[in-house]
């Protein structure tokens, strides 16, 4: 049976079906009515190597807070249903991408601890109807709904677009790492016996 994790969420805010297949390496889908969104959420599911279809509608004549927020908290949920038991995972995944000037740099452990550091200066401005500040919003509800510490670190960058970029590429390739089956780890990958 794959690895797979299913969420339907529905608030007066926002209407979000996710599922992510961790087995499967299939072009993603995702409609989120935000197409920078879209374009980064693309990014996630292509470089993470997994299979990511998320259907979202939000109050989007308010703003795309959050609609931003509740897909990570979908994505969050979905991760943390589809790994299951975390038995035989790698449980810890880092990447460093160059996104032309920028570099993000990215280090998770899928520990069912949460904690998000986002040493990344505060963004400004808007990407198409996106606000930039909404990437640490996404990354927080992601992580904390996925029980995963969380680590995104931009050494340099000035371009908020490949900042972002680098964000969720970098996420994607780590997480890609952590939620590989190794053959050699017959139970979890903690000294405790439990994730």
């Amino acid at each position: 049976m794959g690895r797979i994790g299913k969420i339907n969420r529905k608030t007066s805010e926002t209407e979000i079906q996710v599922t992510w297949d961790l087995d499967q390496a299939a072009k993603p889908s995702i409609d989120t009515g935000i197409p920078f969104l879209d374009h980064m959420l693309d990014a996630l599911g292509k470089h993470s190597g997994t299979s990511l279809s998320i259907k979202a509608k939000g109050d989007l004549h308010i703003d795309p807070h959050h609609t931003s927020e509740d897909i990570g908290i979908c994505l969050g949920l979905a991760l943390e249903e589809a790994i299951g038991d975390k038995k035989g995972i790698t449980r810890f995944g880092y990447a460093s991408i160059p996104m032309d000037e920028a570099l993000i740099n990215c280090s998770i452990d899928l520990s069912g601890r949460f904690y998000l550091v986002f040493n990344v200066p505060t963004l400004k401005g808007k990407l198409g109807d996106w606000d930039a500040e909404l990437a640490k919003d996404f990354f927080y509800a992601f992580s904390m709904n996925a029980k995963c510490n969380l680590h995104l670190n931009m050494p340099y960058g000035e371009n908020r677009h490949h900042i972002i970029e680098g964000l969720f590429k970098s996420t994607a390739r780590a997480l890609k790492v952590a939620i590989a089956k190794d053959d050699k780890i017959k139970d979890v990958a903690s000294t405790k016996g439990v994730l």
